[in-house]
């Protein structure tokens, strides 16, 4: 087995954008942190996914904004991949799929923003492109919503996508229970 961790999203927008303000878990991002450092520490390849919109008259995730750039404790870390997004899935419009092949990867753990969105998004593109998906419920975040189409909480909405990523596509697994998974040999 070798194993990906790929960090969707970490950017400002989410912490100070105003509009996208990540509540739930409370604490993911010291979550999405431990998950990349011990990941480090088991040679584990980690990728940092950006999320950049195309939209002329976008009001978030705007090329080379403040808001755009990945929050300032994960933009100091060197990931061994680095991919630019348009859409949700990290892999719709990139090379992703095809560069994690050629490096012989088979699993790969969904960290990042937001749970029912673009992290959601990518763990199902994964699963339907063969690879083996893990999704760490402690260190994906998401925020409560109010459309016409109703009003969820942010923990309810963050529940009931794991529990969808756990009935077909990932498996849905804690910090704690990851981190052992990752002292078994990452072949490659």
């Amino acid at each position: 087995m070798k194993r990906a961790l790929i960090v969707v999203d970490v950017q400002n927008e989410y912490f100070e954008g105003g509009a996208l303000p990540i509540s739930y878990p409370p604490n993911s991002f010291e979550q999405i942190k431990k998950a990349i450092e011990e990941a480090q520490k088991a040679s584990v390849m980690i990728v940092f996914v950006q999320h950049t919109s195309l939209k002329e008259k976008a009001g978030a995730f705007v090329r080379e904004s403040h808001l755009w750039e990945f929050h300032d404790e994960i933009k100091v870390l060197k990931p061994d991949l680095y991919i630019e997004k348009n859409h949700a899935s990290s892999f719709i419009g990139t090379d992703l799929n095809w560069r994690l092949r050629t490096l012989g990867v088979d699993t790969i753990t969904v960290i990042g923003y937001m749970t029912q969105n673009c992290c959601d998004a990518t763990a199902r593109d994964a699963s339907q492109l063969g690879f083996n998906v893990e999704f760490l419920s402690d260190a994906n975040g998401t925020l409560a919503f109010k459309n016409d189409a109703g009003e969820v909480s942010a923990e309810e909405l963050h529940r009931s996508f794991l529990v969808a990523q756990a009935f077909g596509f990932s498996r849905v697994l804690t910090l704690n229970e990851w981190v052992p998974l990752l002292k078994k040999k990452n072949l490659g």
